[in-house]
């Protein structure tokens, strides 16, 4: 239920800001993303697989606080990035 490799080496060169990055917020918000959106589709059909809900759960809570560190270090990176990856916030 993870992203396939291919699929998170656009994802990093899409965000990346320069050569080689994979550990900006960015960058990481953007897997995160990926990975949320994946889990969201595989519970339309497994309704009741609540140990992959708890991941889910996760995952969203480690991407609301990658986001608040940006949001709190640079407000327009943070605007941005929502923007791109159209994010409710």
């Amino acid at each position: 239920m993870s992203i396939t490799v291919e699929e998170k080496e656009k994802v990093i060169k899409e965000f990346a800001t320069k050569q080689g990055d994979t550990g900006s917020p960015e960058v990481q918000v953007a897997i995160l993303t990926s990975r949320i959106n994946t889990l969201t589709e595989h519970f339309k059909t497994h309704k009741k697989d609540n140990h992959s809900r708890r991941g889910l759960l996760k995952l969203v809570a480690q991407r609301r606080k990658l986001l608040d560190y940006l949001r709190g270090k640079e407000e327009a990176r943070y605007q941005d990035l929502i923007k791109r990856l159209n994010i409710r916030r």
